[in-house]
């Protein structure tokens, strides 16, 4: 099972990656992924995710809490906002209603966790 969750951590790491880059793709969720799969397989790569500068205090927020900061909350909800507005502009209906869904939906969950 160990080289399954290393591939796993792998893969979710690199998503993570282009989350960072694409406002549409999330990164902790991905980065949460990888660090369990790496706990499972490398310590040491799941700690190389928990202590960085930027990701790991949000990894360890959610592992120890269950919480997302205000800051991130607000950029999440932001991002998923502007996909369904570049979404509406470009598509148009009915492609907008279910990036409108996306928005109630997981942006509502992210506003109801803990900070």
């Amino acid at each position: 099972m160990r080289p399954l969750y290393l591939a796993g951590g792998i893969i979710c790491t690199a998503l993570g990656a282009i989350g960072a880059a694409l406002p549409i793709m999330p990164t902790v969720p991905f980065l949460l992924l990888a660090a369990f799969c790496f706990a499972r397989s490398n310590p040491a790569l799941e700690q190389k995710i928990l202590d960085h500068p930027v990701w790991g205090p949000q990894v360890l927020d959610w592992r120890e809490r269950r919480a997302i900061s205000r800051k991130s909350k607000i950029i999440a909800i932001g991002s998923i906002a502007v996909g369904a507005i570049f979404t509406w502009f470009t598509l148009g209906a009915p492609y907008i209603y279910v990036s409108l869904a996306i928005l109630v939906i997981s942006g509502g969950w992210i506003a109801t966790r803990n900070e």
